[in-house]
């Protein structure tokens, strides 16, 4: 949704990214969910401030898990391990930038998440997730017609889960794991 690249890390830089994010995406309050780490800028008074006039709901870790947020450090290892990711760090803060504007339009307009059954977060963001699907399944069924012995079983599920949850509220865990 949004990033930029600092000298140094701090509460007020965290607080206007998220800020100038959610205004220019027009989030309504109490929708946006934030995944971050525990880093002190992102714990800081300022930045819970900011999330909390702006009706943000911050995550930091994932259950039984002090330290780690399984969104964020899947984000973090994306972009670590991508070739183009400079093996002895960057040589500056513009080259940091650049890198990191690559990556952010990468990941978010051609990298196809699994966990979004093969679309960018982009087109999920666009609401063109349904309409990808409807080819796909369109595909499907027609190699189905044409070659009926190598299809055992129905097309694959190609819809996406209406919730994704890190921490799942004790309530509705309770009562999946009483079922």
């Amino acid at each position: 949704m949004a990033h930029e690249v600092h000298g140094a890390e701090s509460s007020p830089h965290a607080a206007r990214l998220i800020e100038c994010a959610v205004a220019r995406e027009g989030v309504a309050e109490g929708v946006l969910v934030l995944h971050q780490d525990n880093g002190s800028p992102m714990k800081g008074s300022t930045f819970a401030a900011k999330a909390a006039e702006l009706g943000v709901t911050l995550s930091y870790s994932r259950p039984g898990v002090s330290d780690d947020n399984a969104y964020a450090e899947s984000l973090f290892r994306t972009c670590k391990y991508r070739p183009t990711f400079p093996a002895n760090g960057f040589a500056d803060l513009d080259e940091a930038r650049q890198y990191m504007l690559s990556f952010a339009r990468w990941y978010n307009h051609e990298h196809k998440h699994r966990n979004l059954n093969f679309v960018s977060p982009a087109e999920r963001h666009c609401g063109e997730e349904t309409a990808i699907f409807a080819r796909r399944i369109q595909v499907y069924e027609a190699a189905r017609v044409k070659h009926p012995e190598r299809w055992s079983r129905t097309i694959r599920n190609w819809s996406l889960p209406k919730e994704v949850w890190l921490n799942r509220p004790a309530e509705e865990s309770a009562l999946r794991q009483a079922a």
